[in-house]
């Protein structure tokens, strides 16, 4: 089963993220970029997979700049076999990014796409649904925890935990998983294994080649940083707070 695993390039987790003064953006100037953090839970998975077994190749693919290949250097280094750099400078939004998905598995022809349940940039957590849709393939999204159900590897069981407790799934492949932060820990990327992972193949592949619109279909029209939050206030008994929030907070 070959298994194929999106990773986005995005602002590192720990830094706080800084408003462009034109309001145009985010700031990505001098700023530490990761692996999206859902991503790196998915290229966990995939690569347990391979361990256990059930996986035969694992690849990596990302669609963006140049200076997408750290990530999937990273993807490389907790794993994968080898990556693919889709390599666009046009900004790509998800129904864009899932063409170009799209386009990637009829060439690789994979099983299986484990894809994070969404990128901590912008939140959108659209694009493994509109991949399965545009494959026409079943999925199961914010998956928990993956097993194969069937010996002849044609089928994968999943848990997802849902509002009214846990939702347990069988699909049948190709199917394609979204990943939930509990689905796994992933492992420490040592120096040794980034090293390695300048060995391993990585092909550029200009998108125009792929043959997909990748249009935007909207435009930010600003960015700006949320209003600060007032600091509470003492009040000194219940008739104070029960007038308070009937004047002021207008919610009696």
């Amino acid at each position: 089963m070959k298994v194929l695993v999106p990773v986005k390039r995005v602002v590192d987790a720990n830094v706080k993220v800084r408003v462009r003064q034109d309001g145009s953006g985010v700031e990505l100037a001098n700023v530490k970029m990761a692996i999206n953090p859902f991503d790196e839970i998915a290229v966990e998975e995939a690569v347990r997979l391979k361990e256990a077994g059930r996986a035969s190749e694992v690849i990596a693919v990302s669609c963006g700049t140049a200076a997408s290949q750290d990530t999937l250097r990273t993807a490389l280094a907790i794993g994968a076999d080898r990556a693919i750099l889709v390599e666009t400078d046009v900004e790509l939004q998800p129904l864009a990014v899932a063409r170009l998905l799209a386009a990637i598995v009829a060439r690789e022809q994979p099983q299986l796409a484990i894809l994070g349940k969404q990128a901590i940039d912008d939140d959108c957590n659209q694009t493994g649904q509109m991949l399965a849709a545009l494959l026409d393939w079943p999925q199961a999204t914010a998956v928990s925890q993956v097993s194969m159900a069937a010996p002849d590897g044609g089928a994968i069981e999943v848990v997802r935990e849902i509002d009214g407790g846990i939702e347990r799934l069988e699909l049948r492949l190709p199917a394609v998983l979204t990943a939930d932060l509990r689905l796994n820990e992933p492992r420490f990327v040592s120096l040794p294994n980034l090293m390695k992972s300048k060995k391993k193949p990585l092909e550029t592949l200009p998108a125009a080649e792929l043959g997909a619109d990748i249009a935007p279909r909207w435009t930010t029209l600003k960015v700006a940083e949320p209003p600060q939050r007032q600091p509470g206030v003492r009040v000194d008994d219940v008739a104070t707070l029960m007038a308070r929030l009937r004047d002021e907070a207008g919610v009696l």
